[in-house]
């Protein structure tokens, strides 16, 4: 009977130590890890949140069908921040505070990322993928914060270069969104026009709800633009583009950057959008869609939610495939520090990407490649990717 109580003892002992461990790392039970997430459901960039979430959603259900990692399930909490500050404001708290998630993935905005930072830095809590691709994704402390693709500077200067010695511009200009979001794009390209003796001619700032562009394309035809970089939500881009061919501004060359490289920006009906170019960190997936693996993807993604997907999806499920291998990596003894340890591992080719996924301890910039595309008869096509 004594033998059987310190066996029962015993046994309890072991298992309240297990609990306790658990309870040290917030999000993590000993059946399920929670994800948190502020993206973009309802604003002006939606056509990004949406299908980032739903790809992430498609590789989680799967993971968990298949049993999970280590013997936990993954449970995905999404908060809608509108593209709007004090929304995405309320969501990291619901989620940080109320929901208690283990890390933040694919969070969308430039401004609302960094506003998060200050709840979660002091806590170490990881920030995965966010997508935005601005280089203040990675500012200090580094350490909890990883990124899928290159950033916004980096694009925007290797676009402007690259369109203007295509079509032997000289004036650059820009449209932009006066935020941390468009501030950066603009940089990236006033560096290209340093470098590269251009002259940066004219600019215009706008409101996320803007509609009417206009008098915006009179005073940068006014300025002898030729050609516009942009930093705009999705569907702001594709109006001005069309407005542009409107007001008979053919010759204007206009560049986005990942923030507006969608598959149904290319795709908008009557050729609106024909001849934009994009900067971004990947290939379309669209372009893609006969090799094996982007194939199997578009097929699993069309079976669950009835629509193709976009890149944007393609990144969804990206980034959770990057989030499993690490989790795979810390093994069942999960904690923030092991999760990030295992991320700063992470060495292979994405073949739904495209891109080689490269982490470590002083690089937590998964990919670092810069594609320059453009939209001709509905799709984006490759027209330099660097190599």
């Amino acid at each position: 009977m004594k033998n059987k109580l310190k066996f029962a003892v015993a046994g309890f002992a072991a298992l309240l130590a297990s609990n306790t461990a658990f309870a040290e790392t917030q999000g993590v039970s000993d059946t399920e890890i929670l994800f948190g997430s502020v993206s973009d459901l309802s604003g002006i960039f939606a056509a990004v949140g949406v299908p980032a979430v739903n790809g992430a959603n498609l590789l989680m259900q799967q993971i968990n069908d298949a049993g999970g990692i280590h013997g936990r399930t993954l449970k995905f909490i999404v908060e809608d921040n509108g593209y709007q500050l004090p929304r995405a404001m309320q969501g990291y708290n619901k989620l940080l505070k109320r929901d208690k998630v283990f890390a933040m993935l694919l969070s969308v905005g430039t401004p609302m990322n960094i506003a998060g930072f200050k709840l979660l830095d002091p806590q170490g809590i990881p920030n995965i993928s966010p997508l935005s691709a601005s280089t203040k994704m990675l500012s200090e402390p580094m350490h909890n914060k990883f990124t899928g693709f290159s950033n916004y500077f980096d694009q925007a200067a290797a676009g402007t270069s690259f369109v203007t010695k295509k079509h032997g511009l000289k004036n650059v200009c820009a449209m932009y969104l006066p935020s941390d979001f468009g501030k950066e794009i603009v940089a990236g390209a006033k560096s290209a026009v340093a470098s590269d003796g251009l002259i940066f001619a004219a600019e215009t700032t706008h409101k996320g709800d803007e509609a009417d562009f206009v008098g915006s394309l009179s005073k940068l035809k006014a300025a002898n633009c030729e050609m516009v970089v942009m930093a705009l939500g999705v569907r702001q881009s594709i109006t001005v583009v069309g407005t542009a061919k409107k007001m008979g501004l053919v010759d204007m060359q206009f560049l986005n950057t990942s923030a507006g490289f969608l598959s149904v920006v290319a795709a908008v009906p009557g050729g609106v959008t024909e001849g934009l170019y994009a900067s971004s960190g990947w290939k379309d997936l669209t372009a893609r869609a006969a090799d094996p693996v982007p194939a199997q993807f578009i097929a699993d993604y069309t079976a669950k939610y009835g629509s193709a997907p976009g890149g944007f999806a393609m990144l969804g499920y990206s980034a959770v495939n990057q989030v499993a291998k690490a989790l795979e990596v810390a093994g069942r003894d999960l904690t923030t520090e092991s999760f990030i340890a295992g991320m700063e591992t992470l060495n292979f080719a994405d073949e739904l990407t495209g891109s080689q996924i490269t982490y470590g301890p002083n690089d937590h910039k998964g990919a670092d490649d810069i594609v320059i595309s453009v939209v001709q008869a509905g799709m984006w096509v490759v027209v330099d990717d660097g190599k």
